[in-house]
């Protein structure tokens, strides 16, 4: 698992309405050979295609039902008809993701593929190879949630010199102690037995993404979204023109963001769902920046992330 790459994708940033340099809301993250989207608004294939992805998508996670978050999805599924695939896909979403799936077999009946539904609400988790996602609420004036993305636990690093120290030869039984196997050696005439726990440090925790879909600042989850890698929090309005809307539309401004990431100390903050207003995103990275002392960045449709271990 420790050598598992994590790319984010960010396909779309834009807010409701697309602009010339800014598709609906698509974020793709991919985990080793696995590719999990992150809603899924119209234009995602595009910008798949730019990117060079592919469309070998294994799961997608809808954070709510307004259009700008899912209709892309429709197309997707028929270009995956058409490449031939016949692996199963799941769904994920709130209340309602089962009538969604029922509607694309409706509109598009010879699909080849399986595709399930999996409703997801406040707590709930589906459990990938090495990995999860866990869904948690946010506050958007209809049923909406959030994802977290976290990998496993990490073994503890290996101590090589301690290791030589009770007599294990360096080789393949390093591995098997890394593995969490216990080795047997000989010792003065004697077989010991050596326990990776005797040569292991302290597991580690893996990485993690956070990714809100449109909301108000979440707060009050701190214990859930505490020290990710990447906070994906959406940024719709700036301080200066959009604090009173934000609060109308239930949306959140980027200093509120920057707020939201302060309270739960990410290494990096991702300011996303833009409003069609802005022709620039740099007040945005100004006003968060002013409460959040860590990286803040506001990408680009097709700009990727990649997230490495801290402590490599």
């Amino acid at each position: 698992m420790a050598g598992e790459t994590l790319f984010v994708h960010f396909l779309g940033t834009a807010g409701a309405l697309p602009t010339p340099n800014r598709n609906p809301s698509c974020v793709m993250i991919r985990r080793g050979s696995d590719t999990l989207l992150f809603d899924c608004g119209e234009g995602a294939q595009q910008q798949m295609m730019r990117l060079k992805t592919g469309f070998v998508v294994n799961a997608i996670f809808i954070s709510h039902w307004h259009a700008d978050h899912y209709l892309g999805i429709f197309g997707l599924i028929e270009t995956m008809s058409f490449n031939g695939r016949t692996e199963p896909m799941t769904i994920y979403g709130p209340h309602g993701v089962d009538k969604y799936v029922n509607i694309i077999h409706q509109l598009t009946p010879k699909i080849p593929f399986p595709l399930h539904a999996v409703e997801m609400g406040d707590g709930d988790v589906a459990i990938f190879d090495g990995y999860s996602v866990m869904a948690f609420r946010t506050h958007h004036g209809m049923e909406s949630i959030g994802y977290v993305l976290e990998e496993d636990m990490r073994p503890g690093r290996f101590d090589r010199e301690g290791a030589i120290a009770l007599g294990v030869k360096p080789g393949p039984l390093f591995g098997k102690l890394q593995r969490g196997q216990s080795v047997t050696i000989e010792r003065d005439g004697e077989e010991v037995t050596i326990t990776p726990d005797m040569v292991m440090g302290e597991r580690r925790p893996g990485r993690k993404i956070v990714y809100t879909g449109d909301t108000r600042p979440v707060k009050n989850r701190n214990d859930l979204l505490e020290g990710a890698d990447l906070l994906i929090h959406e940024a719709t309005f700036d301080e200066e023109e959009g604090a009173e809307r934000a609060r109308e539309v239930w949306h959140s401004t980027a200093r509120e963001a920057g707020e939201v990431a302060c309270a739960v100390n990410p290494k990096t903050l991702a300011l996303v769902h833009i409003s069609s207003r802005y022709t620039s995103s740099a007040n945005h990275v100004r006003d968060a920046k002013e409460v959040f002392d860590g990286e803040v960045i506001a990408p680009n449709d097709l700009t990727t992330v990649e997230i490495q271990f801290r402590d490599n």
